[in-house]
């Protein structure tokens, strides 16, 4: 990845749908480099898609959580795609430490949230669970500077 391949990044994390005229005005480049450079980025999976940014609470999703899971050796894997099917879940992460898995997931209300532990700890492989709710969001970002 050069210069070039960076600044187009960038362009593209401060608006995604900016034009390719756009980023390559911004990028001092011609249009059909830009093209070419984002159409080899989404082939070599380095783009992996154009989302819009969301607020949560407009969709009724007040409640963030982060929950520390230990699960069965030799199940992690199996265990966390299971978890990751739900559609309130945002992020599994296999993480070092004391835990084997991070989930960060999104609810309603504390009845959803409950309803969402009891069927995690229901599932045989889930050990044991710690469970945090967040109180408030410093920084919560997806656009990571490159």
């Amino acid at each position: 990845m050069d210069d070039l391949d960076r600044k187009i990044i960038r362009a593209l994390n401060q608006n995604a749908r900016k034009s390719y005229r756009e980023v390559a005005k911004e990028v001092d480049s011609s249009v059909t480099a830009v093209i070419h450079r984002i159409k080899k980025f989404e082939e070599a999976g380095v783009l992996k898609g154009f989302i819009p940014v969301v607020d949560l609470e407009s969709f009724g999703k007040n409640i963030v959580a982060v929950i520390a899971l230990r699960i069965s050796q030799g199940k992690l894997i199996e265990t966390q795609k299971k978890i990751a099917e739900d559609d309130r879940v945002a992020a599994v992460y296999d993480v070092t430490g004391e835990w084997d898995s991070f989930v960060i997931a999104y609810f309603e209300d504390r009845q959803d949230l409950n309803n969402f532990i009891k069927t995690l700890l229901s599932h045989k492989n889930v050990d044991r669970s710690v469970t945090h709710m967040v109180l408030n969001v410093v920084k919560e970002e997806r656009r990571i500077l490159v």
